[in-house]
């Protein structure tokens, strides 16, 4: 076998580039550096030259990620088929629930083995629908084939046991979130001691989604501004994407003119906009384990997020920030003044703390240490891409 052949060939699935891009860099980073052949496969978007920069090869995926034509789904199952069997990947990671569910059937039928990460179950889980009902169907038939399935927190992991979602329940993994780069996200001071005179900045990170808590959030800074006028709420995340709970931009922008909050459009590094931060906010309905609120308590910003899976797996209530009821203003604004009426020192403190929890609990190291133990057990391969 030649040199090209005996390189490990791995591939990324996902339904934007822009999360692998962001949540998996350093795995990424890793991969390519150890001599993997790393393939990204996601619709193109503007992250494609970065990865490729990195040595990733990017693949382009038809996909409608908030569509429900099975026209379209099988546009995606049967473009990943003849990638999967003209390429051959020594193993497939799957994310997001189309990747998950088509991705999955699709390496079992070019005969490749594969692992399905659930990321956070989202609409799925969150709403009873038709829509709904069909997606947990779906799960349950493609999961059979997965050589493991991971989750990010132990209530996700729990809900396809009690649902009766895995026919193979002893596949089950706990990841534990996907990490932070400790490096990156390095710890900073409060950017202000005075709020009254200086301002008190509240910021929510991330996709534009109804269910992220936006509306509440939203409704949360009306009466909070009302008493506080010095109290400044932002936006920061892309509006308008293809998600079935999207916030459109000329929703956002009618916000912004009622001057409730400030958009802030959307950012490839966040860094700058929590490091200007006096608190993070996610007032969610559900997550995996939020990547902007891992990377908030890594800078030492004190947070207010909601009582959910994978919120809760970051925030220790009264510790590192403040936890508030899910869906309800009266308790995330009850929340969101606790936290602005804190003393600067109590808020620093809480920075501190959340610092050290992502430092014991989330560091990116220990995570990719996680994949390259299982890509050497199932397919035999070191990370260096030498056979064991």
């Amino acid at each position: 076998m030649n040199a090209e052949k005996s390189r490990l060939r791995i591939a990324l699935v996902c339904n934007t580039g822009w999360a692998i891009h962001t949540y998996r860099r350093g795995l990424l980073r890793m991969l390519v550096e150890q001599g993997a052949d790393v393939s990204i496969i996601a619709p193109r978007d503007r992250t494609f030259p970065l990865m490729e920069e990195m040595g990733c090869r990017c693949v382009e995926l038809p996909m409608a990620s908030k569509g429900t034509n099975p026209r379209d789904d099988l546009k995606t199952l049967a473009a990943l088929y003849r990638e999967y069997r003209r390429t051959q990947p020594h193993i497939v990671f799957h994310y997001t629930i189309k990747p998950n569910i088509y991705g999955t059937i699709a390496a079992k039928l070019a005969g490749v083995p594969s692992i399905a990460v659930t990321t956070g179950l989202g609409y799925v889980f969150i709403q009873q629908s038709g829509t709904a009902n069909i997606a947990k169907k779906l799960y349950k038939f493609a999961f059979r084939f997965a050589r493991e399935v991971w989750f990010l927190n132990k209530d996700d992991r729990q809900a396809f046991i009690d649902q009766n979602l895995l026919v193979h329940p002893e596949r089950a993994r706990l990841l534990h979130g996907e990490g932070v780069d400790l490096a990156d996200y390095a710890f900073q001071p409060l950017p202000r001691a005075n709020p009254q005179t200086e301002g008190f900045f509240f910021v929510l990170i991330g996709r534009l989604l109804w269910d992220k808590g936006v509306a509440e959030y939203v409704e949360a800074a009306r009466r909070i501004r009302a008493k506080y006028p010095y109290a400044r709420f932002q936006l920061l995340g892309p509006a308008g994407v293809d998600n079935p709970s999207a916030i459109t931009l000329d929703e956002v922008q009618a916000w912004q003119r009622e001057g409730v909050i400030d958009y802030l459009g959307e950012a490839t590094d966040v860094r700058a906009f929590i490091d200007n931060a006096d608190c993070v906010v996610l007032p969610s309905y559900r997550e995996g384990v939020p990547r902007t609120l891992m990377e908030a308590s890594a800078m030492g910003r004190p947070i207010v997020a909601t009582n959910v899976p994978g919120c809760r797996e970051v925030v220790e209530n009264g510790v590192t920030g403040f936890l508030c009821e899910a869906k309800s203003v009266d308790s995330l604004a009850q929340q969101l003044e606790r936290m602005l009426l804190l003393s600067h020192a109590a808020r620093a403190e809480m920075g501190v703390a959340g610092r050290a929890k992502v430092t014991r609990e989330f560091d990116e190291n220990g995570v990719v240490e996680r994949y390259k133990g299982t890509i050497r057990a199932i397919t035999g391969f070191s990370a260096t891409g030498v056979s064991l």
